[in-house]
């Protein structure tokens, strides 16, 4: 029979032992969690503290800002405006000017000064400590403009920008689609820059839909330069128009309503009272 002397059960204490073993791991885990880790807690806390000092700080310095302590006490206006009025301005600072130094919106009192009618641009700054400086850069207007579609009427700046606001001023009348305002004027140039050895003043200019383009000058007379033509274009027919229209005129010896310069190869002319009777007999 085999011997027994090396087979042998594990003691109750030695069993207790592994029991105990295993177990161990699971409560070293349990004592490493975030509860059991100063450095950790510590570290959370101080960004929570940090978080509300934050908070804290700028909840008041926005009230400290917010409080009659700066208030602004004048509106200096460093370019003498020549179209707006000082009332304009006056109202304009009173309904738009909100807050203290600190708290006044500067965007937008500079959009509402840039509502009024003949201002194109506006720029307001702080000056320390209770002023507000205005600089303001107004329409200059170059012609009247009216929208060929719906009939509006407004003004037209120097830099072919469309603007409302009334003027009586002596410029010249610009009609067209809209959007095309600088079109007109950029060829308002053009067109008076030909018609200067006539001796005459382009009072009048209109663009159809139809891109034809019509001309009025300081006698009355109406150019009718039409649509640009390939073979004919409107800068040479109106040269060709200049250049013959004094001889023209004299071998006419009536004054003439319309100059017809839709013709590739010469032009057409109607007297003043052939143009009345034939408006009024549409």
């Amino acid at each position: 029979m085999p011997a027994l002397a090396d087979f042998r059960l594990p003691s109750p204490l030695a069993a207790r032992g592994l029991s105990g073993t295993s177990r161990m791991p699971g409560r070293a885990h349990e004592r490493e969690g975030v509860w059991h880790r100063p450095a950790v807690l510590n570290l959370f806390s101080d960004l929570l503290m940090l978080f509300a000092a934050v908070v804290i700080g700028y909840a008041f310095v926005a009230w400290f800002l917010s409080r009659p302590l700066f208030p602004l006490r004048e509106v200096v206006v460093l370019t003498p405006p020549a179209q707006v009025t000082t009332e304009q301005l006056e109202y304009v600072a009173r309904s738009a000017i909100r807050g203290n130094f600190f708290s006044v919106d500067l965007e937008g009192v500079r959009e509402t000064f840039e509502k009024l009618p003949w201002v194109r641009r506006a720029e307001v700054r702080r000056r320390w400590p209770d002023v507000l400086e205005l600089r303001l850069e107004e329409h200059q207007a170059a012609a009247y403009w009216t929208v060929s579609e719906s009939g509006d009427s407004q003004l037209v700046n120097r830099h072919g920008e469309v603007f409302v606001a009334a003027s009586n001023g002596d410029m010249p009348s610009f009609s067209g689609p809209q959007g095309s305002a600088a079109y007109i004027q950029a060829k308002h140039r053009e067109f008076s820059a030909a018609l200067e050895p006539l001796g005459r003043r382009l009072v009048g200019l209109a663009l159809s839909a139809r891109e034809a383009w019509q001309l009025k000058l300081d006698d009355g007379m109406v150019i009718m330069l039409g649509r640009d033509q390939e073979k004919a274009p409107i800068g040479e027919r109106l040269g060709r128009f200049v250049s013959a229209w004094p001889q023209a005129k004299e071998k006419v010896g009536v004054q003439v309503a319309v100059a017809d310069l839709r013709y590739p190869s010469g032009f057409a002319l109607t007297p003043v009272g052939d143009f009345k009777a034939a408006k009024g007999k549409q």
